[in-house]
């Protein structure tokens, strides 16, 4: 009977479990790092992103959002919608294509890859016959021209990517109808460019990288018309009216050719060199736009003169008498324009520009030509990200002083609303708001709202004002002056150089109740601020805290600190600084938390921790926790990282004298010398790796960094006994040490002038000696203490203070509970001693059921080394949960993860961008968009002709997979079996990523 019964209660919890938990990686923030193609649909308003690591994403409206990786770890050269559809064609530089399309399914776009090709050319010949260089999606919809390396330009139907043999122009096609008098028929080299006649899409234009382009008629598979250009081309643009054609080269020079009439060689009416005369590197591309009234916009990337601006990454804009070259600070990827009109082809609104580091619109119809504020795609790296926090939600008081202050911080921004609107947005609104804080490394700190999909700016906080510091003479010379030449403006915001390393943040703690922030840095600065509505001209006079405590032998040979500025500062409105602790030595701070309600902040270094009473702004408490064996804690960063780089050398030593050696002794065996180079790369992957495969064994005392402090916690609990409860200070170290201060506030009439004391009240060291990463009392019920003020303000209900508290102790290999006041063992759950697994991140979460509203359960959620993460138990410290999340190799990602009190977290992906991820059943926050095809396009009603009959019936989005497969066999007759291979394998095989 017991068996049946606790059988059933394991089912029911099995049950709950999956009520609470669930894992998803739900939505990635920020810019994608390493793009390399740009794509841009007018009839669907939806951008695409090519990435280095194969990855395409689509962005329309805020919120829109859809992510495809391909098989292939290739990066993708070229991104090509088809008009009028949802589907496009990718490029990748291991001269496959690929075809995706967005399909409706319950409600919702996806984004599926449905087929993929590769050239093949005819045996025996070279890999250039077949190297695509230049793709042009035909206004049809249906024909993709594929222009190669070898120069030839093969026609292709699509969606099935059945080549069109009979319509292929040969190289030598092309070569036979060139004029004689064009240099004796000179090598044409590579299809450079690929132009469709605006005004008839029966013609082509035809670029070859020696300079000659040649008009083809796809009726009569002929040329019709020459343009015989001599320098090295780089692109080409048809103007709207069908009658010129630009064309820009590798000397810094476009030119401008009629080709209307009937000629059969056309003649140049203009060549311009815009930054000569002295030798100018490529015009990469070239558009020209007219306008309804007045002159036509151009554009033009490139061109700058080699020798002084040879260096600058630039786009020209001219436009009547306004000439502009927009100066970026990183490379240029690629760049379109938006326009206006329900066809989208009437005035240019909008300058569209992928760099390497940043996405930049540009308002083409407000004076000045502003920079439009992008709602996503944020270059959250536009200087280096340190450290990150998360807020939960945040009172709408609180936010809107916040935004207030970030709204006057972007005067400078375009009025003007998001150009591209592709998609509808199904998500539901977010339940509450959140704050994403990200600190840098040149001393700001970012607000983001994280409510929902869009990772929002909201507001910028700068320390640096505080401090003196030697910035840089050179960052107001590019913002351009009166007749200078060419005329320079600085764009974007991506500024990877700090003026000093010191000032990089470190730790945030942001008090959503009372307005009070506090955030610390490298050079072990604490800088404590309110939020402000109003400028205001202060002093921030700054409390040293000597965390050596007089200890003799010490001598820091790490950086110096930060030099405060004795003058008053003028800090506009927003989070304002009045308190500064300075921590000596100068180390990095390591551990830092805020107590808004007892207005005390706390904070550790690799020496010691400290207790700061803001409101009198002085020191309550400083204590040393730094081993006197510990010489590498007194040597700052960048002495570690040089003994780092001396061990690799080392080993490399090593393994170089071990080949030497074995050549010495004739050691032929191939075996034996791979079993010596395993052996020895083996010992630097210890060297790296060793916390993972490691058993866990006790550490000893004269192990580095035992002293630097890991977590800093406030509790309101029992420390001398069990009737009187007294605010109290928690310390964790590296060493496994646990230090508990009892508190003494006065009264709150007496809070101004009366001392706050602090008394050693417990110690306790845990056997294994393992650092401790996180501290928390439990109240009588097991429910974690809430925050400061949280229920003060009624939104949390007082802690339990009748029963018995408990103290959890986080160590990097177990989680131990003990009893308070005694300090006695309770219980305990050990982490995977077997694999070595360490705990690097810890949270408390709330866990809310997704059938009821009225139950949940809160949980600890753990990130491991090995990249996995847990859900532990409150109170009974049970594994709930385990889910594989980021790669052990990944420590950057590791160490940048962050947890929301909800069930969910932040992790960097890559320098720019955070991968969102959530445990929670309950509480997911991802992207829901649905795109359509517009039923107004009059190109969908009226399909163009083609030759030979080639239209394919207009395909609708929302079909459904089988209706796509079906529909492509039946209108191309394509053999199954060729057709399996080549086009379904994406859906069979399991490359269908929705979003």
């Amino acid at each position: 009977m017991k068996r049946f019964r606790r059988h059933g209660q394991e089912s029911q919890r099995e049950r709950i479990k999956q009520e609470l938990y669930g894992f998803n990686k739900t939505v990635e923030h920020g810019f994608p790092h390493q793009p390399s193609a740009l794509g841009f649909s007018p009839g669907l308003q939806l951008l695409a992103i090519g990435t280095r690591s194969g990855a395409i994403k689509l962005y329309g409206g805020p919120g829109v959002e859809f992510m495809g990786l391909h098989d292939e770890n290739a990066a993708v050269t070229q991104v090509h919608f088809l008009p009028h559809q949802v589907e496009l064609v990718t490029l990748l530089d291991d001269n496959s294509l690929h075809m995706w399309t967005l399909r409706a399914h319950h409600g919702v776009s996806e984004l599926l890859e449905i087929g993929r090709f590769t050239l093949t050319g005819p045996p025996g010949a070279p890999p250039s016959v077949t190297r695509v260089t230049a793709v042009l999606a035909h206004s049809s919809g249906d024909l993709l021209l594929l222009g190669t390396e070898g120069g030839h330009v093969f026609i292709v139907k699509v969606p099935g990517f059945r080549e069109l043999e009979e319509r292929n122009i040969s190289l030598e096609k092309v070569t036979n109808s060139v004029p004689e008098e064009y240099g004796g028929r000179r090598s044409l080299e590579h299809v450079e460019s690929l132009q469709e006649n605006p005004v008839n899409p029966r013609q082509v234009l035809i670029g070859y990288g020696r300079g000659l382009m040649v008009i083809w008629d796809l009726d009569s598979q002929s040329a019709v018309k020459h343009i015989p250009a001599t320098q090295q081309l780089e692109s080409v643009w048809w103007t709207e009216d069908g009658g010129h054609v630009l064309s820009s080269h590798s000397d810094g020079s476009y030119c401008r050719w009629k080709v209307a009439g009937d000629d059969p060689q056309s003649e140049q009416e203009k060549s311009e060199v815009p930054y000569g005369h002295f030798p100018c590197k490529a015009i990469s591309k070239i558009i020209q736009l007219p306008t309804e009234q007045g002159p036509p916009f151009l554009f033009l990337s490139g061109g700058m003169p080699r020798a002084s601006y040879g260096d600058r990454h630039c786009i020209s804009v001219i436009h009547s008498k306004t000439h502009v070259a927009l100066d970026f600070t990183s490379r240029i990827i690629d760049f379109f324009v938006i326009r206006d009109g329900p066809d989208h082809t009437g005035e240019p609104s909008a300058l569209v520009v992928l760099v390497e580091e940043e996405l930049v619109v540009i308002d083409l119809q407000t004076e000045g030509w502003p920079v439009i504020q992008t709602p996503y795609l944020v270059p959250l790296h536009c200087s280096a990200i340190t450290c990150s926090h998360h807020v939960s939600a945040i009172p709408l008081k609180l936010w809107e002083r916040v935004l207030s202050a970030g709204t006057l911080q972007n005067t400078h921004y375009s009025k003007k609303p998001w150009p591209m609107t592709g998609g509808q947005n199904l998500a539901p609104d977010p339940p509450q708001r959140d704050l994403l804080l990200t600190g840098h490394e040149d001393g700001t700190v970012r607000f983001w709202d994280a409510s929902g999909v869009c990772l929002y700016p909201m507001y910028k906080l700068s320390t640096a004002g505080v401090f003196l510091t030697d910035s840089d003479p050179n960052d107001n010379l590019n913002q351009g002056t009166e007749g200078e030449w060419p005329p320079f403006r600085k764009v974007g915001c991506f500024d990877p150089y700090s003026d000093d390393p010191r000032l990089g943040i470190q730790k945030i703690h942001l008090c959503k109740y009372s307005g009070y922030l506090t955030v610390a840095g490298t050079a072990g600065q604490i800088l404590v601020l309110e939020l402000n509505d109003e400028a205001a001209e202060q002093t921030v006079e700054a409390t040293v805290a000597d965390l050596l405590q007089g200890q003799e032998g010490f001598r820091w040979k790490g950086h110096t600190r930060l030099e405060v500025r004795e003058e008053p500062v003028t800090f506009p409105p927003g989070f304002q600084p009045f308190a500064l602790v300075q921590c000596q030595p100068p180390a990095v701070v390591t551990a830092l938390t805020l107590h808004s309600e007892w207005k005390l902040v706390t904070f550790g270094t690799s020496h010691g921790f400290g207790l700061y009473d803001y409101q009198q702004k002085n020191n309550v408490l400083v204590r040393c926790t730094l081993n006197p064996s510990d010489q590498l804690a007194m040597e700052g960063p960048l002495s570690r990282v040089k003994s780092i780089k001396k061990s690799l050398r080392q080993s490399f030593r090593r393994i170089r004298r071990s080949r030497v050696s074995l050549r010495k002794h004739h050691v032929n065996n191939a075996a034996k010398l791979q079993q010596a180079n395993a052996r020895l790369e083996a010992e630097l992957a210890e060297m790296e790796l060793a916390p993972v495969q490691r058993k866990i064994e006790p550490r000893s005392p004269d192990d580095s960094f035992t002293g630097l402090v890991r977590t800093l916690y406030f509790a309101d609990t029992f420390l001398s006994d069990s009737s009187h409860n007294t605010p109290s200070l928690w310390a964790g170290t590296n060493g496994g040490s646990v230090f508990a201060y009892q508190l003494r506030l006065p009264p709150v009439e007496r809070r101004g002038e009366d001392p706050v004391t602090a008394h050693p009240a417990k110690e306790i060291q845990l056997m294994h000696r393992a650092p401790v990463v996180g501290i928390l009392v439990l109240d009588g019920h097991g429910s974690p203490l809430p925050e400061p003020l949280e229920v003060a303000h009624d939104l949390a209900r007082s802690p339990d203070m009748q029963g018995s508290h408990s103290l959890l102790v986080i160590s990097e290999e177990q989680f131990k509970v003990f009893t308070l006041p005694k300090v006695s063992s309770k219980m305990k759950l050990k982490l995977t001693a077997i694999d070595g697994s360490r705990v690097r991140r810890v949270g408390v979460a709330w866990f809310g059921s997704t059938r009821t509203d009225d139950y949940g359960e809160s949980g600890l959620t753990v990130l491991t080394n090995q990249g996995d993460l847990h859900v532990v138990s409150l109170p009974g410290v049970k594994l709930q949960v385990q889910y594989p999340c980021i790669r052990r190799e990944d420590v950057s990602g590791i160490a940048s993860c962050v947890f929301t009190k909800h069930g969910q977290g932040f992790y960097l992906i890559s320098p720019s961008e955070f991968e969102r991820f959530s445990l929670s059943a309950r509480c997911v926050v991802e992207p829901r968009s649905l795109v359509e095809v517009s039923s107004e396009t009059p190109s969908t009603t009226q399909p163009r002709a083609l030759p030979d009959g080639a239209s394919v019936e207009r395909r609708n989005s929302t079909r459904d997979g089988a209706a796509v497969l079906q529909e492509i066999q039946k209108s191309l007759e394509v053999d199954q079996t060729t057709f399996l291979e080549n086009g379904t394998s994406a859906l069979a095989g399991g490359n269908v990523l929705s979003n």
